[in-house]
C-alpha cells in the first residue's frame, strides 16, 4: 500500500493552467500554487470549484511547495490525477508479487531500453527467462457510468508504444498493456475511440497480434492508494 509522504490537505481549485500549474484555495482562504503532475487533457477533471486535495511539501530544491494529487466528487469518488503514481502503484504491486494474472516472476526491472529507442515501463523474467513486457497506462477519463476511457487526448507516444508491444510478440515475448484506472467509480474500461482514433486503431492491431490486455482499478484514498482488483476490458 502506497502512503503519501506527508498529510494531504483539502483545497478548492480555482484553476489549471500551462499543462503543470494549478492555482488553489486552501481551507484557512489562502490562494496557492501547486504543481499538476498530468500532461493530459485531464477531460472533465479541472473545473473550477472541484474539491481537491495537495500534498505539502519541505524541499527547497522544488518551486513549488503544493503538488495537487487527488480530485474529490460526490459520495467520496477519488481521482488521482498524479499520472506518476500509476506506475509507482503497479510497481510495488509487482514486487509484492500481487498481480496473479501475470504469473510468476523473479525479477521487475523498470524503465528498461526495448525496441526502436522506447522505454517498458517494466520488463518481468521468469525462472525460466522468459521475459514479459508490462507497458502501464494511468487512465482518468470517464464519460459514461462506471466507465473508464483511455486515452483522454490524442497520444501518439501511446500509439508508439502498441507498436513496440506487438513487436515484441513477434519475437517471441510476452507483451501486456496494462491500464490501471485511477477513480473509484469504474468497473470496466474502453477506448476513446471518437478523441484517439490512431490510437484505437493499433491497439486493435497491437491485440490481433497477441498483445493482452489487463485492467485494474486503484484503490484511492487522502491516506493511501494501491492497485485492487482486476476489471473488464471493453
Amino acid at each position: 500500500m502506497m502512503q503519501f509522504q506527508t498529510k494531504l490537505l483539502p483545497a478548492t481549485l480555482i484553476k489549471r493552467y500551462k499543462r503543470f500549474l494549478a492555482d488553489v484555495q486552501l481551507g484557512d482562504g489562502n490562494v496557492v500554487t501547486a504543481h499538476c503532475a498530468n500532461p493530459g487533457s485531464m477531460l472533465g477533471l479541472a473545473e473550477p470549484g472541484t474539491k481537491i486535495w495537495i500534498e505539502p511539501n519541505a524541499d527547497p530544491k522544488k518551486k513549488l511547495k503544493y503538488a495537487w494529487r487527488l480530485s474529490e466528487y460526490d459520495d467520496k469518488i477519488f481521482v488521482c490525477i498524479d499520472t506518476s503514481h500509476a506506475n509507482r502503484m503497479v510497481g510495488e504491486a509487482l514486487e509484492q508479487r500481487q498481480l496473479t494474472e501475470l504469473g510468476t516472476y523473479v525479477t521487475v526491472r523498470p524503465e528498461v531500453k526495448y525496441g526502436d529507442n522506447s522505454r517498458i515501463d517494466f520488463l518481468l523474467e521468469n525462472d525460466a527467462g522468459k521475459q514479459t513486457f508490462v507497458e502501464v497506462k494511468s487512465v482518468t477519463l470517464s464519460r459514461r457510468s462506471q466507465i473508464a476511457e483511455f486515452p483522454d487526448g490524442v497520444t501518439k507516444r501511446g500509439a508508439k508504444h502498441l507498436d513496440a508491444l506487438a513487436q515484441m510478440v513477434q519475437a517471441g515475448h510476452r507483451a501486456v498493456m496494462l491500464y490501471l484506472v485511477q477513480r473509484t467509480d469504474c468497473k470496466k474500461v474502453s477506448v476513446a475511440q471518437d478523441i484517439d482514433p490512431l490510437y484505437a486503431q493499433r491497439l486493435g492491431h497491437a491485440r490481433a497480434m497477441g498483445v493482452e490486455i489487463l485492467c485494474y482499478q486503484a484503490e484511492l484514498s487522502p491516506a493511501c492508494q494501491k492497485v485492487g482488483k482486476n476489471i473488464e476490458f471493453l
